[in-house]
C-alpha cells in the first residue's frame, strides 16, 4: 500500500482497484482519468444483485444500473477491494479518524483547529444522514475524531494543548508534511498499529490534505485532498462541496467525466453540476452499501 500522491493533477481522484491505480512505494503516483461511456445502445444489464428491497424511485432506476454496470467494468477488483471508508466505518465500530496534513504557511490557531476538525464530521452527516435506517446499515449517526495535525513548522500551529498529536517535519517524498505512516490506515490494512507511538486509539483512517494553491481536489481510500483557501473561505458553509465530492470518493463512487445516466442531470459526483449531496447521489451510495454489507455479517 502507498500513501496519497504529493502532487496530483486536479482531477486525479481515487486510489480504487482500477488498473491505473496499480501503486507501489512510499508515493502514489495518481492519474487523471477519463471513463468510457457505458455501451451506446445497448440494454441495460440486469443487476447482478436483485434484490426485493431495492426499491429506488422509478426515475433513477435504469441509471443506478448502468452506474453500477460502469463500475463493474472499469474497476479492477469491485467488490474485493478492503479499504473503502465503510470498511474504515465499521471497523471503528462507526467512528472515522483523520490527520489533518497543514500544507500552508497560514497560521492556524486553536479555534480554526476546532472549526476545521469540526467541518469533517458535518460534512460527513450529509452523506451518512441519508443511510440512516437503510437496509441494515447501523449507525445513526458517525462522530469524527481528528487524532492528529501534520505541518512543516511548529510556528504555523498556534496553540498548546494535546488534544492532537503532532506531526513537525515530517514529509513525505514530495516535500508535504504528513502524519505518521506508522499510524496510518491506509498503511496498516491489517489493523496493525504496533509501532504507532499511540497505538490503535490513535491511528487515522483517513487524511483531510490542505495545501495552498491546489485546484480542485482528490480522494479516495486516504482521504481528502482540497486547496487551504478554499477550505477556509468554505468554513460555515452548509455544503463544502469539493470535500463532499472527495468524499464521495472514499465511499468508493465513481466519477463521471463523460457521461451521465439514464433519468438525472446534475448531481455531485459529476463534478460542476451539482453542490450538495443530492437524491441521486445518495442512492448510488446505498447501492454501495447494499452490495458490501455483506461482508459485515449483516444479512442480505
Amino acid at each position: 500500500m502507498s500513501p496519497p500522491p504529493p502532487h496530483p493533477p486536479a482531477r486525479a481522484r481515487r486510489r480504487w482497484p482500477r488498473r491505473t491505480f496499480g501503486v507501489v512505494g512510499t508515493v502514489l503516483t495518481a492519474l487523471a482519468l477519463v471513463f468510457a461511456s457505458p455501451a451506446g445502445a445497448e440494454a441495460p444489464r440486469p443487476t447482478d444483485h436483485p434484490d426485493a428491497e431495492w426499491n429506488p424511485p422509478a426515475q433513477y432506476a435504469q441509471g443506478l444500473d448502468e452506474v453500477w454496470q460502469h463500475m463493474e467494468d472499469t474497476y479492477g477488483n469491485l467488490l474485493g477491494f478492503p479499504n473503502y471508508g465503510w470498511d474504515q466505518l465499521v471497523a471503528n465500530d462507526g467512528t472515522f479518524t483523520y490527520c489533518v496534513r497543514w500544507e500552508s504557511d497560514t497560521p492556524v490557531n486553536a479555534d480554526l483547529r476546532d472549526r476545521i476538525n469540526a467541518s469533517l464530521e458535518e460534512q460527513w452527516s450529509r452523506w451518512f444522514d441519508g443511510l440512516e435506517g437503510f437496509d441494515g446499515f447501523p449507525y445513526t449517526d458517525v462522530p469524527v475524531e481528528v487524532v492528529g495535525w501534520a505541518a512543516a513548522d511548529r510556528d504555523t500551529l498556534q496553540w498548546n494543548d494535546d488534544s492532537v498529536d503532532l506531526y513537525i517535519g515530517e514529509l513525505d517524498s514530495g516535500g508535504a508534511p504528513q502524519c505518521a505512516p506508522e499510524c496510518g490506515r491506509f498503511f496498516h490494512q491489517d489493523g496493525n498499529y504496533s509501532q504507532c507511538p499511540g497505538g490503535e486509539a490513535r491511528h487515522y483512517d483517513q487524511s483531510l490534505w490542505l495545501t495552498d494553491g491546489f485546484g480542485g481536489g482528490a480522494g479516495g481510500d486516504w482521504g481528502q485532498r482540497m486547496g487551504s483557501e478554499y477550505y477556509l473561505g468554505a468554513l460555515g458553509q452548509q455544503n463544502i462541496h469539493i470535500l463532499l465530492h472527495e468524499m464521495g470518493h472514499t465511499l468508493g463512487l465513481d466519477d463521471f467525466y463523460d457521461w451521465t445516466p439514464t433519468g438525472v442531470s446534475g448531481f455531485l459526483m459529476k463534478a460542476g453540476s451539482a453542490t450538495q449531496v443530492t437524491e441521486f447521489d445518495m442512492w448510488m451510495a446505498r447501492d454501495f452499501w447494499r452490495h458490501l454489507k455483506s461482508r459485515y455479517g449483516i444479512p442480505a
